[in-house]
């Protein structure tokens, strides 16, 4: 069993510096991707993920995961995180999300069924709560 390849911290971050890619990283270091990802995020050089758990907070099966709701939420959150995708993206997911606020709609999701719109509660639409916190971040920004 071979010795496992080490990455120097020091030449990784000229090595980024200068614009490699990770591809390319991995071929000059003799590591995998997932290992030149891996150590870039522990010299502090990878930039921080976005978390969409408060906006998606389903399990989503695998094919509803890039379905029209999961990108709107997901884009809807990356502005609510300071980091909001491209303008058309961005405008398709506020749209979308004001026509159901407007309409008193929410949506729900099933594994089998998909997302669905439905009535939104009384107590608040968790689509509401999305649109709200993305309009506060793009405030911000």
């Amino acid at each position: 069993m071979g010795r496992r390849a080490t990455i120097d911290r020091e030449e990784l971050a000229r090595l980024v510096a200068r614009g490699m890619s990770v591809q390319e990283l991995a071929a000059h270091f003799g590591v995998s991707e997932s290992g030149v990802l891996q150590a870039k995020r522990a010299a502090g050089l990878a930039k921080p993920m976005l978390d969409h758990s408060a906006a998606v907070p389903w399990k989503l099966t695998r094919a509803h995961s890039q379905s029209g709701p999961a990108t709107n939420l997901r884009n809807l959150s990356a502005a609510a995180q300071g980091k909001p995708p491209a303008a058309e993206r961005l405008n398709t997911a506020l749209r979308w999300a004001r026509r159901l606020v407007e309409a008193g709609l929410d949506v729900g999701y099933d594994p089998a069924a998909g997302f669905v719109e439905v009535p939104a509660a009384p107590s608040g639409s968790h689509v509401a709560a999305v649109l709200a916190a993305a309009e506060r971040g793009l405030e911000k920004s």
